[in-house]
């Protein structure tokens, strides 16, 4: 017997420790190469681990929620020739699926072409996306069993559509009342980052009601100019590039803290984060150098990076580095909120329900349309007053949208 101890590998940036998120083998099963065995998580990435060698599985360590410390073993193999044989075929190689893990650290990449067995192989990587494989878990669906509509025999969500509602139901008629989920994986590293912010950050709120009747008009007035099928505006990018033009006056609001130094890093590029609701938690993919593109690209990359999110595709680069965010619950923006602030930033700009209201315009109560917007500022680097001004002058900007593409004129 030749055993094989495989330790929790550097994923790079510092990284000390890692959470296990999901174990896809178990003591007993036989592995080949380059075969998914567990997914894991740090701060800055979640990382899907192949098999190093083939074997058998002795041990691991470690339940889902646990942290394993780089270095530490995480997975022991019998590596001996009794241990592999077993007629097991080699592996079949992986189809050209649409989805791919949320990020892979460049250090754990596995080569061009590696293997995976078919994907209902009981001991095999059944191939699917990471969020579907929580949705399984939460469901107490074994993938093993559900045949896969996508290439290559690939589980997409509809496949588990018509299993994960039976599943969850089914205590509801005998089982237990409650049920236990573990906070884990990416929704744990929200609430942490979460909770870290609120506790820091000296948050200070501002809201204030835009009259969007005019930017609406002109919004539906570019949608009427796309061709059929091309994708259409919403108030996001206008919010956004509006957002880009105010900064220039208030550069103090797009900052970044390094709390560790002491610092305040002025950027003079705007990129902006954008709140995007996923199936596997808020995550924040940023538009960059968003300050240098026209409304049309803008738009584009919005939801370009909304679409990569939303299906797990996101690298690590398209979810670091904003230096402002804007958040938006669409048709479920409600009167107002109060944005928690995607800390080092020093901002957070939220979009409310746009809704038609009776105000009062020039002495008549007149129909307009009315959209709140709801801000967070860091008080400790950015004044009530200042944090006011600025909003005021996106409002202004917003409820005469021609001006937003009307360059500022700098001063000789």
């Amino acid at each position: 017997m030749s055993h094989y101890v495989f330790k929790m590998p550097d994923l790079g940036e510092g990284t000390v420790d890692a959470e296990i998120v999901a174990w896809h083998t178990k003591p007993g099963d036989a592995i080949v190469e380059d075969q998914l065995i567990v997914e894991v998580m740090t701060d800055k990435a979640a990382v899907e681990v192949p098999a190093p060698v083939s074997g058998r599985v002795v041990s691991i360590t470690g339940a889902p929620g646990d942290k394993v410390a780089v270095g530490s073993p995480l997975i022991v193999f019998d590596t001996g020739a009794e241990a592999t044989v077993d007629g097991a075929p080699p592996p079949a190689p992986v189809s050209a699926g649409p989805a791919a893990p949320p990020v892979v650290a460049p250090s754990m990449a596995p080569p061009a072409g590696i293997a995976a067995p078919p994907a209902n192989a009981p001991s095999g990587r059944v191939m699917t996306s990471p969020a579907n494989r929580r949705r399984a878990r939460e469901a107490g669906i074994d993938l093993s069993t559900v045949v896969g509509s996508g290439p290559g025999g690939r589980i997409l969500r509809d496949d588990l559509g018509a299993l994960a509602p039976a599943a969850l139901d089914a205590g509801s008629t005998g089982g237990p009342q409650t049920s236990e989920i573990k906070v884990i994986g990416l929704r744990r590293l929200i609430a942490e980052r979460m909770s870290e912010a609120k506790r820091n950050i000296p948050h200070f709120a501002y809201v204030e009601e835009v009259d969007v009747t005019e930017l609406e008009s002109l919004r539906n007035h570019l949608n009427a100019s796309r061709p059929t099928g091309a994708g259409s505006l919403s108030y996001l990018p206008l919010v956004v590039m509006a957002l880009t033009r105010v900064l220039e006056s208030f550069p103090q609001c797009n900052v970044l803290y390094d709390a560790a130094r002491g610092v305040l890093v002025r950027h003079r590029a705007v990129h902006v984060g954008i709140a995007t609701q996923t199936p596997d938690g808020l995550k924040v993919p940023v538009v960059r150098n968003a300050d240098s593109r026209a409304l049309w690209e803008l738009a584009a990359e919005i939801r370009r990076l909304a679409e990569r999110a939303r299906t797990a595709k996101s690298t690590r680069e398209e979810l670091t580095g904003s230096t402002i965010t804007v958040t938006s619950l669409g048709k479920l923006g409600g009167i107002a909120s109060t944005p928690i602030i995607n800390a080092p930033e020093v901002a957070i700009i939220g979009l409310n329900k746009a809704v038609e209201r009776p105000v009062v315009l020039n002495g008549s109560v007149v129909v307009r349309r009315i959209m709140n917007l709801s801000s967070s500022f860091d008080h400790r680097f950015v004044d009530g007053y200042d944090a006011a001004a600025m909003i005021q002058a996106l409002k202004e900007l917003l409820e005469h949208p021609a001006t937003i593409f009307i360059p500022k004129v700098k001063s000789k």
